[in-house]
């Protein structure tokens, strides 16, 4: 288990717990009392920490090594019931994009989403889950045939952004960006989307535009990463922090900012500290928001979608 700065508290306590369990296992000390209030400060600290975190701190759990990933949720998700779908029929498989059949109970679903690396090789085999034009021409098209077949859509995103190679705009990186949130508007499908990681600038919107927008708590959406919007406005990296409380990337602050229409709670200790739970909390959230939007006629799906969008953010003719 890695842990980030501000966790390092936690890892302290959890070490002290480990050896206090040792010694009790290894000796004729009865180390219980000790062993329960070493547990409780634990608990405790966990909460204080994880209660007043800052928007760079959000940030930087969102990014966390031991965080699941898009297959990570699918895959415990639907089990053995996932089928991936690969290719964009005119260039290649975009290995940054995961698009596949999956079921839920007894409910099939067009799963879409980014997919990192979890090592060095992988992350490259991954881009970095940085998708090129035939990743979102690749999901859309799975989102096509999700609609050809009424089954909804369910998109999983974490990205840094889209891939900002000189190939990828010879392929036509914005145009691939903007035809899939043309196309989203009016899929008449339900479409469901849940940011379980970063949700950077476009990269995010080619697979962002959805009926419902859930937002894990320890994630951020934004135009820009902190990173680059200090180094575009201070010339530097030093102010990453001060340029996230600026951004307003935050779940909290996309809820406020009416952008976003739920925050998914995270178990004690974010994501990657109870993956298990995680993974429960968004089936949960999943099958709970289909519930709503099937009761929907695709002419209504689509009206209300397009409404949603057309009354985001003020404008003064």
């Amino acid at each position: 288990m890695e842990y980030l700065d501000f966790e390092l508290p936690i890892k302290e306590l959890e070490e002290q717990l480990d050896k206090c369990m040792i010694i009790g296992e290894e000796s004729e000390v009865d180390v219980t009392e000790t062993c329960k209030q070493i547990e409780k400060k634990l608990v405790e600290t966990r909460k204080d920490i994880y209660k007043n975190l800052t928007a760079w701190q959000r940030v930087q759990l969102s990014r966390h090594p031991n965080r699941p990933y898009t297959l990570d949720y699918i895959n415990a998700i639907c089990g053995e019931a996932f089928l991936e779908l690969h290719g964009d029929r005119n260039v290649k498989d975009d290995k940054a994009m995961i698009t596949g059949l999956g079921k839920i109970d007894d409910q099939s679903y067009m799963f879409v989403g980014q997919q990192k690396g979890y090592n060095t090789k992988t992350r490259q085999y991954r881009n970095f889950g940085m998708a090129n034009p035939e990743g979102y021409r690749k999901a859309l098209r799975a989102m096509k045939s999700a609609e050809k077949f009424g089954i909804p859509v369910v998109c999983l995103i974490d990205t840094p952004g889209a891939y900002p190679g000189i190939e990828a705009e010879e392929r036509g990186q914005g145009e691939a960006i903007a035809r899939n949130i043309l196309e989203m508007t009016r899929l008449k499908v339900p479409i469901i989307v849940i940011i379980i990681g970063e949700g950077a600038s476009g990269g995010a919107l080619g697979i962002g535009v959805g009926d419902r927008v859930l937002m894990l708590e320890n994630t951020w959406y934004s135009v820009i990463s902190p990173e680059s919007c200090s180094s575009i406005l201070w010339r530097s990296w030093e102010y990453k922090e001060q340029a996230a409380e600026s951004l307003k990337l935050t779940a909290t602050d996309m809820k406020k900012l009416k952008l976003i229409d739920e925050i998914v709670r995270e178990p004690a200790g974010g994501a990657h500290g109870n993956r298990e739970k995680t993974f429960e909390i968004v089936k949960s959230k999943i099958t709970s928001t289909y519930k709503e939007l099937q009761k929907l006629s695709p002419k209504d799906l689509v009206n209300k979608r397009m409404d949603k969008y057309a009354n985001m953010g003020v404008f003064n003719g």
